[in-house]
């Protein structure tokens, strides 16, 4: 399609930070993300895959949805999750958490969050549980506001601060480099990869 005009792709996401990142993806990939359904889970995300599976049969979709733990991998979780994707569906898993691949930019993290990069793991895609360590690596933050922001209030019964997912928001918006991230994290660069395939290979029906 012609280089000044972007492809308007549908999207689903578990939250905020999820949609953010993807946008990102899309508008890098030289597409728009258009309306963006889900926000509310993983459990909501899986139970209307089906719809947007048959939407994807006409038009572009991208769904985004964490590993976590409900496999040991991401073929197999894509196998239980959709075992047929339509055409113009690009479905993908982040390994474990989205999260990981923001800490795959090691270096705009650690500045962001103003931690030594040496705090900041290599090799995100091995780590049990990413979004404890992204809220371990703010606690050793120079900064207070960070602290404060990402870091849950004693006994307060969260597992993260009032305003972690404004803080991911604004470095994946304004700071984070998919390009750097994707040398990281497997599961980013296949990412990037089909958002491209699809965009590219679009011919309107």
């Amino acid at each position: 399609m012609p280089s000044d005009i972007r492809l308007n792709i549908s999207g689903a996401v578990e939250g905020l930070v999820d949609e953010t990142v993807i946008r990102r993806l899309v508008r890098e990939a030289g597409g728009s993300l258009d309306r963006v359904y889900g926000r509310n889970g993983k459990t909501h995300l899986k139970r209307d895959l089906g719809g947007y599976n048959h939407a994807a049969q006409h038009a572009p979709w991208v769904v985004a949805v964490d590993l976590d733990h409900d496999a040991e991998c991401a073929p197999p979780f894509c196998r239980q999750w959709l075992p047929q994707p339509a055409t113009h569906m690009c479905f993908r898993v982040a390994v474990r958490e989205i999260e990981a691949w923001l800490l795959a930019d090691r270096e705009h993290l650690a500045r962001h969050l103003s931690v030594a990069i040496l705090r900041v793991p290599p090799n995100p895609e091995t780590l049990d549980d990413p979004k404890q360590t992204m809220v371990n690596l703010a606690r050793n933050s120079r900064r207070r506001d960070i602290r404060e922001d990402m870091v849950p209030r004693q006994n307060s019964g969260r597992t993260v601060g009032p305003a972690y997912s404004s803080r991911l928001i604004e470095f994946a918006e304004t700071e984070w480099r998919p390009e750097v991230a994707a040398r990281q994290s497997d599961s980013l660069r296949r990412c990037r990869e089909r958002l491209r395939e699809l965009i590219s290979n679009w011919i309107p029906e």
